[in-house]
């Protein structure tokens, strides 16, 4: 603003710090300086005017280097269009950079400085990252009363090898204690839900009284609506009377029934963060990690570490069943290798594999009366449990016999002629 002193002199004051200036000259022509005015005229307190009448300079802002500084680099690669890794929540690349780089520093700290870097920032507010807030009615349970179910399904993982799979993770989580356990797998077969839940409670020390679950098809013959209450299909049925547990579905369309279970499902997004630096038994083992960590974690809701949670709760879940029967649900791998005959062994019996795996160990997963034989995570072949000791497919025998003959000899019939005379030697014993 400009002030007239007289009619020969004209001051401009732009701000506080020509106060100083101003007095010197009101001083040298002997004249009265109106605080008040000054005060109206530039919005603030008339002390304020005061004080810097008398001389008061603000300190400088000094330009502070940030110790995550040294990180930038890092995440500007990370958060790169190159990079296969996502990271949805600023939550992941901290605790990413804590787990992988060394950062030391508060989470709050951490969403500060990627908030001061909009190269940074804007990578967060894409809309695809974007969600909405839906309303959700608090409510507690009591200890033991209740577990919630779900599947996170079909994450999109490329394996430090370059193979893509689509992964599945099944949460059961203790609604009092917030406990929960993962299970990582490719397929959301009912025997790989039911071995499952049956390591869960075991986990757990005992049975909730109820688990909530919504319509998957493993649990539920029929969906659960506002109409009709649905069908709990008879496997599933038989399942939770063998470990003492009622099956309550929720309504069809209404997953805040679950918010416990449903709300901290982002937590697996950490997935993404390391894409394409495992292979499957490391991804395994990263859930597993993941899943030890929340649960050795303070809970913002309940003010509580899940883990010491469990302690009181687990005295008051229902006892878990006999072994025998938590044995018959549960799902056994078993690493083999596989012998110079082209074949595993699996309880003193016998069951051929394709050709070229000689040597490599596989695994094998028993279920439903069948033995299932992975390479990695590939299925390379199913046989049915059988009393025979040795068990060839056609086609394994066929392909191994071929490698050591002429191309003139007519492997079929011969591969027929040496299974018949197998099976005649090995069917009585």
């Amino acid at each position: 603003m400009y002030m007239k002193i007289d009619v020969n002199t004209n001051i401009e004051i732009n701000s506080l710090a020509d106060l100083p200036k101003f007095k010197l000259l009101m001083e040298s022509l002997k004249m009265k300086i109106n605080k008040s005015k000054l005060a109206r005229d530039m919005g603030v307190d008339r002390r304020t005017i005061d004080k810097y009448l008398r001389g008061y300079v603000p300190k400088t802002i000094r330009n502070r280097t940030s110790k995550i500084d040294e990180y930038y680099e890092v995440i500007a690669l990370l958060l790169s269009e190159e990079s296969n890794q996502k990271f949805y929540y600023k939550r992941v690349l901290w605790q990413y950079l804590k787990d992988n780089h060394g950062l030391v520093c508060g989470q709050s700290t951490f969403r500060r400085y990627i908030l001061s870097k909009p190269e940074f920032q804007s990578y967060f507010e894409s809309e695809k990252r974007k969600s909405s807030v839906t309303e959700v009615i608090r409510f507690e349970t009591p200890p033991a009363e209740q577990a919630q179910l779900d599947w996170k399904e079909n994450i999109r993982y490329i394996t430090k090898d370059g193979e893509i799979l689509y992964v599945n993770v099944c949460v059961l989580l203790l609604a009092h204690s917030r406990f929960r356990t993962f299970n990582l797998s490719i397929s959301k077969s009912q025997s790989i839900l039911l071995s499952f839940l049956t390591e869960s409670f075991e986990a757990f020390g005992g049975v909730p009284k109820t688990i909530l679950t919504d319509n998957m098809k493993t649990v539920m013959d029929e969906p659960r609506t506002e109409y009709q209450r649905g069908k709990v299909n008879e496997k599933f049925f038989q399942f939770s009377k063998d470990m003492g547990f009622e099956v309550k579905p929720c309504i069809a369309g209404r997953p805040r029934t679950k918010a416990k279970v449903e709300a901290p499902m982002k937590i697996l997004d950490e997935i993404h963060a390391y894409q394409g630096k495992f292979d499957y038994e490391e991804l395994h083992q990263y859930v597993q990690k993941l899943c030890d960590r929340i649960n050795n974690s303070y809970h913002q809701g309940t003010g509580k570490i899940p883990i010491l949670a469990l302690k009181n709760e687990r005295n008051l879940l229902s006892p878990l069943p006999h072994e025998r029967i938590r044995d018959s649900y549960k799902i056994h791998h078993i690493l083999v290798k596989v012998n110079p005959s082209n074949m595993v062994s699996f309880k003193s019996n016998q069951y051929s594999v394709p050709s070229g795996y000689i040597g490599k160990t596989v695994g094998l997963q028993v279920y439903d009366n069948h033995i299932f034989v992975y390479y990695n995570t590939d299925l390379i072949v199913q046989h049915p449990i059988r009393q025979s000791k040795i068990n060839y497919k056609p086609e394994h025998y066929v392909n191994t016999l071929a490698r050591g003959l002429p191309p003139s000899t007519n492997i079929e019939e011969l591969a027929r002629k040496n299974l018949e005379a197998i099976n005649e030697v090995y069917k009585n014993e």
